[in-house]
């Protein structure tokens, strides 16, 4: 691992644009949101919710609903229009002198820190670990960290531990679990923890539930810090049908419904593994273990074979925008058995192309 200063990706390329205006009708291995969502019983909540649309949104049932959730008191949820507004308002909102960012991750946190004119330092995860952490690595004096687990592109799954081993007086540390849900029984998460000094758990409703077009997501954190980002949201931030979303993705039906919904995607990404394992005389290497609702391939060609899915009707995700990646790396989405099937022959033909 290593620390580093500066730019040189793009950071605000994001999965959506591989399937976007010609790649719209392509198989979608690109973005990150499950499948087949959001279900029917949700569709038809939500839009029960739009005969309140002359009244000002009031968000108190879907807090207090997040709230038991996670066995929180209220006054440590914050409603947000996606995790994506969570990472503007830490870094509008908090006075910081250095912040971290640990990658390859989500880019849009260091985004946001740079666009609010913060210098961001990165620790870069190394492949020959894994892309493992290992806390000694981020600078002590930091008094931002940022971290995704399961990590988004790596799909590594770090010890809650480790993570929680970042923890120091007098520093902010965010852990982005917007695809926690998606990790049968959550292990691994922080969600809900009380004792870990300055911590701030960002979570999605977005990808389990297929609500990428309806914002919603929440911070969970101390009291004090969730009262400094509502100060800096603007009025009536979460419109009315996303708070109901909210209310209803984190009631007990919803729960078991993820819960199963997990462990098919373990399934379904065990399945796409295996597959990719048959293209090692390829040069083909999957990260693992995996653990996210997407698995991280490095290809020698990557480009040029992810063109040539394109040309067969597949959409994938590129990984020269992450931090300490290269044009070497293709991030894969877990679908069901039939897509990666097929997906698997596709690939098949694009490698023998070469």
């Amino acid at each position: 691992m290593r620390t580093d200063q500066g730019g040189g990706h793009d950071l605000r390329h994001h999965g959506d644009a591989e399937v976007r205006d010609d790649g719209s009708a392509l198989v979608d291995l690109a973005v990150n949101v499950r499948a087949d969502t959001p279900p029917g019983w949700l569709r038809e909540h939500i839009a029960g919710s739009l005969s309140a649309l002359a009244a000002y949104p009031d968000g108190r049932a879907a807090r207090a609903a997040v709230a038991a959730r996670h066995g929180l008191p209220v006054d440590r949820v914050l409603l947000t229009a996606g995790a994506a507004e969570a990472f503007v308002l830490l870094a509008r909102a908090l006075k910081v002198r250095r912040p971290v960012v640990v990658h390859p991750q989500f880019t849009e946190p260091e985004a946001a820190l740079r666009d609010a004119g913060h210098t961001v330092d990165r620790v870069l995860l190394r492949e020959a670990d894994g892309f493992r952490l290992d806390p000694a690595a981020v600078p002590e004096d930091a008094d931002l960290v940022v971290i995704g687990n399961p990590t988004n592109p790596t799909s590594v799954l770090h010890p809650a531990a480790a993570v929680a081993g970042l923890a120091r007086p007098g520093r902010t540390l965010v852990v982005d679990e917007a695809f926690m849900d998606a990790v049968p029984g959550e292990r691994e998460a922080l969600a809900g923890r009380t004792g870990v000094p300055g911590l701030v758990v960002l979570r999605s409703l977005t990808k389990t539930w297929g609500l990428a077009g309806l914002r919603i997501g929440y911070v969970l954190a101390a009291p004090e810090t969730v009262a400094e980002l509502e100060r800096a949201q603007p009025l009536w931030p979460v419109s009315t049908p996303a708070l109901a979303a909210a209310e209803a993705c984190v009631g007990p039906r919803a729960c078991v419904e993820a819960a199963d919904a997990a462990h098919r995607v373990a399934a379904d990404r065990a399945h796409l593994i295996a597959g990719l394992r048959d293209f090692s005389g390829h040069g083909l290497r999957v990260v693992e273990p995996a653990e996210g609702p997407f698995v991280l391939v490095r290809l020698p060609g990557a480009a040029t074979v992810r063109h040539r899915l394109r040309a067969l009707g597949y959409a994938v995700r590129r990984g020269d925008t992450f931090p300490g990646l290269g044009e070497e790396w293709l991030r894969l989405a877990v679908r069901d058995g039939g897509t990666v099937d097929g997906f698997l022959d596709a690939l098949g033909r694009a490698l023998r192309a070469a």
